[in-house]
C-alpha cells in the first residue's frame, strides 16, 4: 500500500499551480495589520463594527500555540492541550483608483477551521476545510479611492476533539491581494506533464482550461525557461476552444533528481494581437520514473531508495503559522540526515513547503485527506493516545 500511495506521489509530483508573474498582474502580501479578538460576536462582520480594542497583528497568525497548555482543555492531549475556540480578524484597506476596472481577487492558503469571510458586510462563502487553499472574487462589492474596504473572517476551531496531532487555530497561512484585468487567465487551469522524457529530448505538455468568454480573437503562447532565464521552447497557439493543448520538445535536458533538483520555468501569456492582457509563471521538473517488482524504484533509470519520513505541518513550539525559513531549516536537517522524500501527514501543507521541497530536492507524497469511512472524533474516543501516521 505505501508503495501504491508513493506512485502517485511520482505522477503529481511537478503538477503544480500557476503563481503571479510581475509584469501584468499584481500579487500582493495582504498580511499586514489586520486586527483580531479571541471571542464570538455576530456582529463583527458590519463595516461599521468597532474594532479599536482589538489587538493589532500580522498574519500568519496562530493563537492556540500563545495560550496556556491545559490538560482540561477540550482539545485533549492528541492536540497538546492547547485551547481552540472561535476567533475574528478584521482589515480595513484602500483599492487604488487605477484598479476601479481591475478584478481584485484574495487567496487564503489555509485557516483552521470553519472559515466565513465578509467583505463590506457581504457574506463571501464558508470553507469548512483547515488545510485547502481558497479564493474570493472581491470585485464586485469593493470602494475604490479613499473610501475604505472591511474585510472579515471568523474561524471556528471550537468543535472538539477533532485531530489526533496539532492543528493550530486562526489564519495560519498566508493570504495575497491579486489584480488583473478582467480577462485573464484562471486560478489552477494549467495542469503541466512530461509524457516523453530521455537525456536526448523531453516533451512538456501543457493543458490549460479556459473559460468561454476567452474566445478566438486572444492567443495563449507557452515559453519554457532554463534556471538562467534563458528561452529554451516556445510555442503560440490561437484559442479555438476552452481546452487548450499545448506541446514543447527541449532538447538536452536538464533532469531533476533529489541530487540535482533542477527546476525549470513554464510562462503562459494570454496576448491580444502584439499586447500581453495576462501571464502566470510556474516551476516544474523534468525526470522520468519506474517501479519493478524486482528491481524496486528507479528515478531517471538509476534505482533509488526512498528514505522519507511522515511530517506534520506544525513547526513544534513555533506552531503552525507558515515560517519560511523554519521549514527550510527543518527540511535542511532532514536532507542532511539522508531523507528524500516527504509525507504530508494529513493534508494538504503549505505551498512553502512544496516549493522548497521542488528546490531541495525531495520526492513529496502530497496527502489529501486523513480519514475516508471513520469519522475523526469517534477514533479520539477510543483511541486518544495514537497520534502520527
Amino acid at each position: 500500500m505505501r508503495f501504491r500511495y508513493l506512485y502517485t506521489l511520482c505522477l503529481i509530483f511537478f503538477v503544480v499551480g500557476f503563481v503571479s508573474a510581475q509584469s501584468v498582474r499584481k500579487t500582493e502580501s495582504f498580511n499586514s495589520n489586520w486586527m483580531f479578538f479571541l471571542g464570538d460576536d455576530s456582529t463583527a462582520n458590519n463595516v461599521k463594527y468597532d474594532d479599536s480594542r482589538w489587538r493589532k497583528l500580522d498574519l500568519p497568525h496562530d493563537w492556540s500555540i500563545e495560550g496556556k497548555f491545559d490538560s482540561k482543555n477540550p482539545t485533549t492531549q492528541a492536540e497538546g492541550g492547547l485551547p481552540a475556540g472561535i476567533g475574528w480578524y478584521r482589515k480595513s484597506f484602500l483599492i487604488p483608483a487605477s484598479s476601479k476596472t481591475k478584478t481584485i481577487l484574495i487567496d487564503f492558503d489555509g485557516v483552521f477551521h470553519n472559515s466565513e469571510v465578509w467583505i463590506n458586510g457581504h457574506y463571501l462563502g464558508k470553507r469548512p476545510n483547515g488545510y485547502i487553499s481558497f479564493r474570493y472574487d472581491l470585485t464586485p462589492y469593493l470602494k475604490s479611492g479613499a473610501q475604505q474596504n472591511v474585510i472579515a473572517v471568523r474561524v471556528d476551531n471550537s468543535d472538539q476533539p477533532n485531530s489526533r496531532w496539532y492543528t493550530g487555530s486562526g489564519i495560519y497561512r498566508n493570504v495575497w491581494l491579486t489584480t488583473v484585468n478582467k480577462t485573464h487567465l484562471p486560478q489552477w487551469s494549467s495542469f503541466i506533464t512530461t509524457p516523453q522524457v530521455d537525456h536526448q529530448k523531453t516533451e512538456i505538455n501543457i493543458r490549460t482550461v479556459l473559460p468561454g468568454s476567452i474566445d478566438s480573437k486572444f492567443k495563449l503562447k507557452a515559453s519554457v525557461l532554463d534556471e538562467k532565464g534563458k528561452v529554451v521552447g516556445a510555442v503560440t497557439t490561437s484559442i479555438t476552444d476552452t481546452a487548450i493543448q499545448q506541446n514543447i520538445n527541449i532538447r538536452n535536458p536538464q533532469l531533476w533528481s533529489v541530487k540535482h533538483p533542477y527546476l525549470y520555468k513554464v510562462k503562459l501569456q494570454l496576448m491580444a494581437g502584439d499586447q500581453v492582457i495576462d501571464d502566470c509563471i510556474a516551476t516544474t521538473g523534468i525526470r522520468y520514473f519506474n517501479f519493478d517488482a524486482d528491481k524496486g524504484f528507479s528515478l531517471n533509470g538509476e534505482p533509488m531508495k526512498i528514505l522519507g519520513v511522515c511530517l506534520h505541518h506544525d513547526q513544534g513550539a513555533l506552531g503552525t503559522a507558515v515560517n519560511t525559513r523554519a521549514i527550510e531549516r527543518q527540511l535542511q536537517i532532514l536532507k542532511d540526515m539522508g531523507c528524500n522524500a516527504i509525507r504530508t501527514s494529513h493534508n494538504p501543507p503549505a505551498p512553502e513547503l512544496l516549493d522548497l521541497c521542488d528546490k531541495m530536492g525531495f520526492l513529496v507524497m502530497d496527502e489529501a485527506f486523513d480519514m475516508w469511512k471513520k469519522k475523526k472524533a469517534s477514533m479520539i474516543t477510543t483511541k486518544i493516545g495514537i497520534n502520527g501516521m
